[in-house]
């Protein structure tokens, strides 16, 4: 036991979290001892002690039993609103001793002191890969298992992190609740926001070092790397098609599912992706929000202007690794590449002969139509 603030309390020797309570402190032990006797009947999982079985129970059930008097906000923890109370008083009397910020709760305190001490005492048994918190290796654990706990109660999709389906129900609803303070645009996720801000102040910290070409958010970087590189580590399990990117996974997907779940309120059209359906609203309002600051020409589609900036840089992004020949648009390259391979996708509905490029076909139906 140690004393810190005048009381008593509980300090693990294998990870250093400290417990008030010694019911807490002994259930906190059996993580590291692997102990688990209490077995979940609807996904399986097995926890340690009883009361973290009844909270896991609540991710299946949502049952949320603590209620902030405040606010009305509902808790399936007590310890989620016991902290949660802190945001109405203000109070944070955890403090670092290292840089000086301020915790409203000891679990947070010692999650973030190890920021400084580089500490990460939770392994995966799987892998071996080593985390700073539990919930971190709880999260990660699932790659490894494919457990999806939390599911949509609109469309019955699963995911394995809450925070993902939070994200995912806003597809649902419309809701955009992070909102920028220069220009008003909205958006459902914060990460978003964050990288929308960088259109503003001009920051693109994230630099090519193959093209030289800077990014606002590393995400983007990853992406476009991948155009040098070829890689695409995105699969679909069910026609092998690859992809750069994960969104682009999950809208393919909806390819085979006939989902569509994004809808033009003005003529009722759907589609698989919503920068789709943001895309096809520009019809109905003729709206052009990109615009050329070198020729002054307007575009309604972000992909039209990045093409078309690449006639004032001459950049040609797209290689062919074959002949090394080099375009200014991915479907150049793809075209140019039916060269090496021969395929002609084109086929013509009278005669049958196949072409490499759409424009032949059009011009060779005309033999037929005169």
């Amino acid at each position: 036991m140690s004393e810190e603030l005048g009381k008593s309390s509980y300090d693990c020797d294998i990870c250093k979290e400290s417990f008030l309570e010694e019911s807490k402190f002994n259930q906190h032990k059996q993580i590291h001892e692997g102990e688990k006797s209490y077995h979940c009947d609807i996904c399986g999982k097995s926890l340690s002690d009883r009361s973290s079985f009844a909270r896991h129970k609540r991710i299946h059930t949502g049952e949320k039993p603590y209620h902030c008097n405040v606010c009305g906000k509902s808790f399936s923890h007590a310890h989620s609103l016991a902290i949660h109370k802190q945001i109405h008083t203000g109070q944070k009397p955890y403090h670092c001793d290292i840089c000086g910020k301020s915790f409203s709760d000891g679990s947070s305190l010692t999650k973030h002191k190890r920021i400084h001490t580089g500490e990460k005492p939770y392994h995966c048994d799987i892998c071996g890969k080593s985390f700073s918190d539990g919930s971190s290796l709880t999260r990660h654990k699932r790659i490894h298992t494919g457990e999806k706990p939390y599911y949509c109660d609109i469309c019955g999709k699963s995911f394995s992190q809450i925070s993902s389906l939070t994200n995912h129900k806003r597809i649902h609803t419309g809701e955009k609740p992070y909102s920028c303070d220069i220009c008003g645009k909205s958006f459902s996720h914060s990460s978003s926001l964050t990288s929308h801000k960088c259109v503003h102040i001009g920051e693109k910290p994230y630099s090519c070092d193959i093209c030289g070409k800077s990014f606002s958010d590393g995400s983007r970087l990853t992406q476009h790397t991948r155009i040098h590189t070829g890689e695409k580590p995105y699969h679909c399990d069910i026609c092998g098609k690859s992809f750069y990117q994960g969104s682009n996974l999950t809208t393919h997907r909806r390819v085979h599912g006939g989902e569509k779940p994004y809808h033009c309120d003005i003529c009722g059209k759907s589609f698989h992706q919503g920068s789709n359906l943001t895309t096809h609203r520009r019809v109905h309002g003729g709206e052009k929000p990109y615009h050329c600051d070198i020729c002054g020409k307007s575009f309604s589609y972000s992909s039209s202007f990045t093409s078309h900036k690449r006639i004032h840089t001459g950049e040609k992004p797209y290689h062919c690794d074959i002949f090394g020949r080099s375009f200014s648009e991915s479907s150049g390259l793809t075209q140019h590449k039916r060269i090496h391979t021969g395929e002609k996708p084109y086929r013509c509905d009278i005669c049958s002969k196949s072409f490499s490029q759409n424009g032949g076909l059009t011009q060779h139906k005309r033999i037929h139509t005169g």
